[in-house]
Formats: C-alpha cells, structure tokens, sequence
C-alpha cells in the first residue's frame, strides 16, 4: 500500500517529473477535446502545479468549472500516481479557475465572519476537498478567527470560531 504522506519530502526533481507527467497527461485530454492551451509547471510547497490557460482562440470555459477541474485533478493525479507509484498531491489549475474559487470562499469566509460578528458562536461552511479546506483555514487565520474541519469522507466541512 502506497504511503499518502509519502510525497511530503518530495524533492523538486521529482515534483518536476510529477508536474511533466501530469502535463503530458493534459495535454492528451485537451488534443482529444479538439481544445488549445499553454501548460505551465510549477513546483513549490511540496506540490507540482499544473496551469492550462487559454491560447489564441482557445475555449477552455468548458473545462474550468469547479467541478470539473476537481475531477480532472484526480484522474491527473491517477495517471501520475500510476507512473510513480507514488501518491500524488498535484493542484490543476484550467483558466484560472482556482484564482475564481479562492475569491468564492473568501466571499462565503467573509459572510460567516458576518454572522460570528452578529452574534452566532460558529459557522458551517458547506463539505469542499481538503485543498480548499486549507484555502478556507488560512483565509479564517487572516481574518483573525479560528477554524477547524469536521466530519468523515466527502461531508468533512470547516467550522469557524472566534477563537479558543
């Protein structure tokens, strides 16, 4: 069994082989979509991100909902996974997409502040992946406020607290 923490000491050798591996899988999804776009690799904080972002003409609008990188995230990181034998941790990024959800869940941060501030003892944001659930815990710790997450499996969420 594959040890998920594995990758933690990751070099930046291997991050980058991560990150080739990953974009050459992308780069097969976007030709058998008939779509264009550049990739950029990048390796830092123990992860390798990938950015596909728009070329002349190209229409990745298709591609860039949440919802779907999130899901072509995973099956990248299969297919690195597979080639590595070694659990991947990679960030996909399609149009800017995750620039897009960070300003989302600043915008549902601020509106749970909003309510602590009114008077509530905590609140419940909705179950997200655990990369934006350490989004949302570090735009909680730059508000000044406390958070932590709850929950098992795909209904894990963050709660937020003015502080222990």
């Amino acid at each position: 069994m594959t040890n998920v923490h594995q990758d933690d000491n990751r070099t930046v050798a291997q991050l980058e082989e991560e990150g080739d591996i990953a974009a050459d899988y992308i780069e097969e999804l976007l030709d058998i979509c008939d779509l264009d776009g550049d990739i950029d690799i990048d390796a830092r904080n123990g992860r390798a991100y990938i950015s596909v972002n728009a070329g002349d003409g190209a229409n990745l609008n298709v591609l860039s909902k949440s919802e779907t990188v999130s899901a072509l995230q995973e099956l990248t990181r299969l297919a690195v996974q597979t080639k590595t034998g070694v659990f991947s941790r990679l960030i996909l990024d399609i149009g800017g997409s995750r620039d897009a959800r960070r300003d989302e869940l600043a915008a549902l941060v601020g509106r749970a502040v909003e309510r602590l501030e009114g008077g509530a003892t905590e609140a419940a944001l909705p179950p997200m992946s655990s990369y934006e659930r350490k989004l949302v815990h570090d735009l909680v710790s730059e508000r000044g406020f406390h958070s932590e997450s709850r929950g098992e499996g795909a209904e894990r969420h963050t709660v937020i607290t003015r502080g222990a």
